[in-house]
C-alpha cells in the first residue's frame, strides 16, 4: 500500500458521519438503526476495497455523496428481490421463472386462507385434531379413482419418501433407459440412494425387455420402478416394457409397481392437436401400485410433489418420519385445492388454468393478440426500430411434452443503433421485466405465452429502448 492509498483510505467518511447526515435525510425515520448502520458498514466497506484495488481515480465520495449511495443501498434492501415478471418466452412452464402461473381461483383462496386461521389440521365435524391431507385427498381420489392420496412439497420429494417407505435396504428394478436427470443436475439414481433403496438397473439405453425385469427379481427386491421419460424421448432402435406388463409381473410376484409420472397430466391434450400424454387416471387405469407426479407442471398448480395408489402403501409412506420433514403448508394446499376443483369439468379447467390455456388456444387466436401487440408496438417505435410478426414454435417446457412443437406467432425486434443483446438488456431491467428470447439477432416476444394485461409494460419497454 503506498502513500496515497493510505492518505485515501483516511478520507473514507466516518459511520457517525454518515449516519448523522443520514438522520438529517428522515431515513431513521423509516428504517431500524441496526439496519442503516450495515448498510454504512457496506458502502464504506466498498469504498475501502475501490481504493485498495485501484479503482477509485484518487478521490473519495463526500459524506453526502456516501450518504446517497447508503440510501440507494437501503433502497435494494428494501425491494422485494422475488419479482412477477413477463414471461415472452414461448417456454410455458419456464422452470427459471416459476412454471405453471396460479389460476384465479387458486390465488383468491391463498389470500382467504393464508389471511387469517383455517381449520388446516382441525376436523370441524368431530370438534378435534385432523390431518392436513383430506383438504385434497378426496378430490385426489376422485378425480384420478385412486385409493389414496398425498402431497408433499415436490416430485422428487414424492420418489424420494414412497422408496423409503417400500424399499429401503431393498432393490428396487428400474430400465437403464429411464435413470433420468430433473433440474439443477439432480439424478434419479442419486435420490434413490438417499432413500436407501438399492438401485438395480435392468436392460440398456434403448432397448429393455421383459425378461430383464424377471431375470432381476430375487427375494431382496422391494419394488419395480418405471419412470415415464416426461423430459425426453429416445428415438430409433428402441424398445420398453409397458406400465400394464411390469404391473402384471409385479402382481404375480407379490412386488408394488412404482410409476414416477413426472409431469402429471389430467387433461386429455390430443383433443388439442398435442402429442398424447398419459392422464394420471390413464396410468392408475394399468393397476400400478402407486403413481407420482408434480403439482405445478401439466396440472398447472402450485409446486407440489402428488402420491396417488394402494391405500396400503399409502398409510405406510404416511407414517414415514420423512413425510414430517416434507410435508406442504397451508398456501400450498389452498392452491393446490382450489386448482384441483376446476378439473370437475374439464371444459372449465382448459380455460381456467393458465397453463393449459396456452398449451391449447388455437394458432389464429395467438396471431390475432400478436397483432394487437405489433399494432402499440409500432405506434411507440422510431425509425432505428425494426418490429415484424414471424411464424414460429412453442414448447411446453418444465419436463414436460418433450419434443413437442407448438405452432405460434412472434413479434420480432431489431435496432439500427443497438445490438441484441442491449435490446433485451433494457426489457429485462424494467419494473416489470420482460423476459424474451434472442435468435439470429432477433429479439422475439413470444405471444403464447404474453397476455393482453402485459402488453402495456412491453410498451413501456420500448419506449425505454428508443431513448
Amino acid at each position: 500500500m503506498d502513500e496515497k492509498q493510505k492518505e485515501l483510505l483516511r478520507k473514507i467518511p466516518k459511520i457517525d458521519e454518515l449516519t448523522a447526515a443520514l438522520k438529517k435525510r428522515g431515513v431513521f425515520e423509516e428504517i431500524s438503526a441496526d439496519v442503516i448502520k450495515s448498510a454504512c458498514r457496506h458502502v464504506a466497506g466498498q469504498i475501502r476495497q475501490s481504493i485498495l484495488e485501484g479503482r477509485s481515480d484518487n478521490r473519495v465520495p463526500s459524506v453526502d455523496r456516501a450518504a446517497e449511495l447508503v440510501q440507494e443501498e437501503l433502497g435494494r434492501v428494501r425491494e422485494f428481490h422475488l419479482r412477477p415478471v413477463i414471461n415472452a418466452t414461448g417456454i410455458i412452464l419456464h422452470t427459471n421463472l416459476g412454471r405453471a402461473p396460479l389460476c384465479k381461483e387458486a390465488l383468491d383462496q391463498l389470500a382467504v386462507v393464508g389471511g387469517g386461521y383455517s381449520n388446516l389440521e382441525f376436523d370441524l365435524v368431530q370438534g378435534k385434531r385432523g390431518s392436513r391431507y383430506e383438504h385434497v385427498c378426496k378430490i385426489l381420489r376422485e378425480l384420478t379413482g385412486a385409493e389414496d392420496a398425498l402431497v408433499v412439497n415436490n416430485n422428487a420429494a414424492a420418489v424420494l419418501v414412497t422408496l423409503n417407505s417400500l424399499a429401503e435396504k431393498k432393490e428396487a428394478v428400474v430400465s437403464r433407459g429411464e435413470l433420468i436427470e430433473i433440474g439443477g443436475e439432480f439424478r434419479l439414481p442419486e435420490i434413490m440412494e438417499k432413500s436407501g433403496a438399492i438401485l438395480h438397473e435392468v436392460g440398456t439405453t434403448n432397448k429393455t425387455h421383459f425378461s430383464d425385469y424377471e431375470a432381476a427379481i430375487n427375494e431382496n427386491t422391494g419394488l419395480l420402478l418405471k419412470v415415464h421419460t416426461s423430459n425426453y424421448r429416445i428415438v430409433g432402435f428402441t424398445g420398453e416394457v409397458s406400465l400394464s406388463e411390469l404391473v402384471s409381473l409385479g402382481r404375480n410376484r407379490g412386488i408394488p409397481v412404482v410409476n414416477d409420472l413426472g409431469s402429471g397430466c389430467f387433461a386429455e391434450l390430443d383433443r388439442f392437436g398435442l402429442k398424447r400424454e398419459p392422464t394420471v387416471r390413464d396410468v392408475l387405469a394399468t393397476g400400478v401400485d402407486i403413481v407420482t407426479f408434480s403439482g405445478d407442471k401439466l396440472l398447472g398448480g402450485p409446486q407440489a410433489g402428488i402420491i396417488v395408489g394402494r391405500r396400503d402403501l399409502l398409510q405406510k409412506i404416511k407414517r414415514n418420519p420423512f413425510n414430517r420433514a416434507l410435508r406442504i403448508d397451508k398456501l400450498t394446499i389452498a392452491a393446490l385445492e382450489a386448482t384441483l376443483k376446476l378439473y370437475l369439468n374439464p371444459e372449465k379447467a382448459v380455460k381456467r388454468i393458465r397453463a393449459l390455456r396456452a398449451l391449447t388456444e388455437p394458432a389464429n387466436l395467438v396471431e390475432k393478440r400478436a397483432k394487437k401487440l405489433l399494432r402499440i408496438l409500432k405506434k411507440a417505435g422510431n425509425d432505428s426500430i425494426s418490429i415484424f410478426l414471424k411464424k414460429g414454435y412453442s414448447m411446453a417446457g418444465g419436463g414436460s411434452l418433450p419434443a413437442q412443437k407448438i405452432p405460434t406467432v412472434l413479434i420480432a425486434v431489431r435496432s439500427s443503433l443497438l445490438s441484441v443483446n442491449q435490446i433485451e438488456a433494457c426489457w429485462r431491467r424494467l419494473d416489470i421485466p420482460v423476459i424474451a428470447r434472442i435468435y439470429e439477432d432477433e429479439l422475439l416476444l413470444d405471444l403464447r405465452t404474453i397476455e393482453e394485461e402485459d402488453f402495456d409494460a412491453i410498451r413501456k419497454g420500448l419506449l425505454e429502448i428508443c431513448r
